[in-house]
Order: structure tokens, then sequence, then C-alpha cells
């Protein structure tokens, strides 16, 4: 083999290289490119239970149910649907009713998120911009604070069922 010959063959297996890689990143990408879903995102979107996802949203006023031990139910609103959450353990200091949350963890059988960790915000500070900006424009969010209560009345299902039109919003943190 001649010099030429070496040089062209590591070209074409750099090269190789770095296309798989790129192939691979964008198929990572393609699978989710989201933050996180908003409980409206979950009846576009088919999500298989056992499916690890963080869910976003407001915890809807009235919905927090303390269980036994530190298992705690509470809806995730966003004001066009409603997800119910189950989650064991300590909360946040800063969960509370109308307040954003972001949820991990994945749906079970009958379409309640079962969640292992929360994460709670106070208000919009610590939101992507684009998130504070589709709460303001859809009227959810106002100096820092959720419009109104966001109830949970009607109940959606993870394939997407339509609830109550309660206002609601939700925190970014990074998916997957």
């Amino acid at each position: 083999m001649t010099r030429k010959q070496k040089r062209l063959a590591v070209v074409l297996g750099g090269v190789s290289f770095i296309t798989v890689a790129v192939l691979l990143v964008m198929f990572a990408f393609s699978q989710s490119v989201a933050y996180f879903f908003m409980p409206a995102d979950l009846a576009k979107t088919d999500v298989q239970p056992g499916t690890r996802i963080r869910l976003g949203g407001l915890v809807a006023e009235g919905s927090v149910k303390r269980g036994q031990g530190s298992t705690v139910s509470f809806t995730v609103t966003d004001g066009t649907g409603n997800v119910p959450v189950t989650y064991t353990g300590i909360l946040p200091d800063l969960f509370r009713e109308g307040q954003g949350v972001v949820t991990e963890g994945a749906f079970d059988g009958s379409h309640a998120f079962v969640a292992d960790s929360v994460l709670a915000k106070h208000d919009e500070t610590y939101m992507p911009k684009e998130v504070a900006d589709r709460l303001k424009k859809d009227g959810v969010w106002v100096d820092g604070k959720a419009k109104g209560a966001a109830t949970a009345g009607g109940s959606a299902d993870a394939a997407g069922g339509a609830s109550s039109g309660a206002p609601s919003g939700a925190q970014g943190v990074a998916r997957q």
C-alpha cells in the first residue's frame, strides 16, 4: 500500500466514524428533543407505559393528597390537560399548589404518572425563555405568578384526553 492509499484509508475511516457519530446523535435527538412534556403535549404524543419522561406544569389547586408514609398524589395541569401524579419521597420545600413543578418518572398501566423525582420552582426566573413566553402568551403567567387558580377539574389520560381549561404553566429542565 502506498502512502497515498494509506492516507486515503485514514481519511475515509475518519469520515466514516464522524458520519456514524452524527447519525447516532441525530437518532437520539429524534427520540426526544423536548425538555419535558406538558399535559397538553401528552395528548399529541403516544407515550407507552413504562417509558421514562419528564412532566412539567403547575400543581393544580386542591389536588394535593397525602397518603400513607411519604406518598403524595397531586395533579399536574397546563390549562388544557391534567395528569394525575403519585410520588413517594420527600417533596421540595417550594412544592405547593399553584406552583411550577417538573416530575420525572413513567406512566403506569392506568394512565397515572408515577414520579421518582420532583423539582419545584417558585417563578419564571429559572424557566427557559420559551416556556415563560408561552405561559405569558397564553395568559397563564403574569408578573411572575400564575394567573387565577390552576384546578384539578377534569383529567386527561396519558395518551390524550381533553380536560378542564384551567390556567397553568411549567418549569423547564433538560429531558433524558
